[in-house]
């Protein structure tokens, strides 16, 4: 990457709107903003002349034509997010006018940024570090508040300035140790031995303690996958409709009425959750609605859990049982819809503890060999939805979520390099213990520390980069 020339993009989403935002950021973003920028009125003045942190009011102009009106922020450096001068241009929303203001600029000496390029420039410049570039897209992806919380807290650096310090002590102990290597005549008295010994044990563990927030945090930036099951016409797309709160499925009497899946992700508790429409599960009557049975076992594979949803006005079926038997070992919960009906269905052995949101009558049971909770819901008033809802972020979240623990949450980069330098702490552990030579104690420690470096972008390589930030959208 060249970081002496300046790059542009469009910042905001393409598609008709109010405003849109383009961004231009390098060496000469002044001078190329002058030969595209028009001030108007007394007051306002070229990019070059202007303050830093002040808007002018003008048009953009190419080839002697107006192309819009414009607002231009000037942004000196290094108070910007890449720390390089800046100019960021607000034009009327739509296709066409960011796209000219943007091939103005073009045609004026700037160059098309690549995707993350303005983040992957502050990483470089020093201006955020590698956990933090990664929370810039966790914060553009956010689909619960919760999400938005980790985000903001990684962005502020909790998590890096944790990195940091476990990364500085483990270079401690390795510069003990290659001290040792160096002056070979001292051997390491058994009081220093100990002290290093315990300096490693605790930077496992608390590489253990971090290790444990990795499902949560993917959880949180990804969501979770959740198929609904069932035979035709159990009220599968009605118990869709009920836990996004809008009509997302078509709801017919008529059994088969979805062919194919829908995906759609609800906010449940603070947790975004993926939920799968499939088509009814039974013998297909025809090649449609063989093919929609196919993609609902594939749906189903793919799945973290299902809801299992069942008729209460109609009796269990040995489909019904097979169906049971058939998802015992996937996380479940078995929902009982239709109870505002006469009750058909029975369930083997169950059992009813206290509901949490209907009083008088429970609406949560369990069945103790299938180790699923069930829930009993009514799709077409809403009456138990809210159990539910307890219910999954019971299976999928235990415990309470805390605001501290939403400051290192990992996701599956930091929880593979975490990974390989406990391992190569623990090996050195090992080495160390066994009295072995101090070389092989540092060579191990070493690759544990430039593991955890990698977390923070201290220890980089250009394909690492490229694979983080070519997942950002251009403009960012």
């Amino acid at each position: 990457m060249i970081l002496n020339d300046t790059i542009a993009a469009i910042a905001t989403p393409l598609g008709e709107g109010g405003l849109a935002v383009v961004r231009l950021s390098g060496p000469q973003a002044f001078a190329i903003a002058g030969k595209s920028f028009l001030p108007v009125g007394k007051n306002s003045l070229k990019p070059s002349a202007a303050a830093t942190h002040t808007i002018q009011f003008g048009k953009i102009v190419r080839q002697g034509r107006s192309v819009d009106e414009v607002l231009l922020a000037v942004l000196r450096a290094p108070r910007t997010f890449t720390r390089e001068d800046t100019v960021e241009i607000t034009c009327h929303g739509g296709l066409l006018p960011a796209k000219l203001v943007l091939d103005t600029l073009l045609e004026n000496g700037a160059r098309l940024a690549e995707p993350g390029e303005f983040t992957r420039r502050a990483f470089l410049n020093g201006r955020i570090d590698l956990a933090q570039a990664e929370a810039v897209a966790d914060l553009i992806h956010s689909r619960t508040e919760l999400a938005l919380a980790a985000a903001n807290e990684q962005l502020a650096g909790k998590l890096s300035q944790r990195i940091n310090e476990l990364r500085d002590e483990m270079m401690k102990t390795l510069a003990h140790v290659e001290a040792h290597i160096d002056f070979p005549d001292e051997d390491i008295s058994p009081d220093t031995k100990e002290q290093l010994l315990k300096r490693l044990e605790h930077g496992i563990a608390f590489m253990n303690e971090l290790l444990r927030t990795a499902n949560e945090g993917q959880i949180l930036r990804r969501g979770i996958r959740a198929a609904i099951v069932g035979r035709p016409n159990a009220g599968k797309s009605s118990l869709l409709n009920q836990l996004l709160g809008h009509d997302r499925a078509i709801v017919s009497p008529i059994p088969g009425t979805t062919r194919d899946t829908i995906e759609e992700t609800a906010n449940i508790r603070g947790l975004p959750v993926v939920f799968i429409d499939t088509a009814g599960l039974r013998e297909a009557r025809d090649e449609i609605e063989q093919e929609g049975v196919r993609r609902s076992h594939e749906s189903l594979a793919r799945s973290e859990f299902i809801l299992h949803v069942l008729d209460a006005s109609e009796p269990l079926t040995p489909a019904d049982k097979k169906y049971l038997a058939g998802f015992a070992n996937k996380k479940r919960i078995l929902v009982v819809n239709k109870t505002d009906l006469p009750r058909k269905l029975e369930l083997p052995s169950e059992r009813r503890p206290p509901a949490r949101h209907e009083t008088g009558k429970s609406s949560q049971r369990a069945v103790p060999e299938a180790g699923a909770p069930i829930v009993e819901v009514c799709c077409l008033s809403g009456q138990g939805i809210e159990a539910l809802k307890d219910a999954i972020k019971e299976l999928v979240w235990s415990g309470e979520i805390r605001a501290e623990m939403l400051q290192v949450m990992i996701n599956s980069r930091h929880q593979d390099a975490l990974t390989r330098a406990r391992a190569s702490t623990q090996r050195t552990l090992d080495v160390l213990r066994a009295g072995e030579t101090l070389e092989l104690a540092a060579g191990e420690l070493r690759i544990a520390v430039n593991a955890v470096g990698e977390i923070v972008g201290k220890t980089t390589t250009e394909d690492l980069l490229d694979s983080i930030f070519s997942q950002f959208c251009i403009g960012k």
